[in-house]
């Protein structure tokens, strides 16, 4: 089981930029694909973008294609979400989780989930 703390969140305004970090420990992180999902209050968990064991393949919704990029440091056992032109409607929790199959754009695809860490984007 590898645990999972995500950090990296705040309050920003609209076209600012964040960088969200999810640190595990207690277990083999290079072994895992990744995933970023993130949750607003009254809405379902929805995902955001993944990375491969090495980080050479990446995959990203719509909503945020072309301004966020996802990397991974298996040195460090970090993953990372890197967030820019940042909109009021990306208001959410943000989650890290560890993937256990192939439906890496649904949250069946995961069995290991952070805490979450609050991106709240002003207008």
């Amino acid at each position: 089981q590898v645990q999972l703390v995500e950090s990296g969140g705040g309050l920003v305004q609209a076209g600012d930029s964040l960088r969200l970090s999810c640190a595990a420990s207690g277990g083999t992180f290079s072994r895992y694909y990744m995933g970023w999902f993130r949750q607003a209050p009254g809405k379902e968990r929805e995902f955001v973008a993944h990375i491969n064991l090495d980080g050479t393949v990446t995959y990203y919704a719509n909503s945020v294609k072309g301004r966020s990029t996802i990397s991974r440091d298996n040195a460090k056992n970090t993953v990372y979400l890197q967030m820019n032109s940042l909109k009021p409607e990306d208001t959410a929790v943000y989650y890290c989780a560890t993937a256990i199959n192939v439906a890496l754009t649904s949250v069946a695809g995961y069995n290991n989930w952070g805490q979450g860490t609050q991106v709240t984007v002003s207008s």
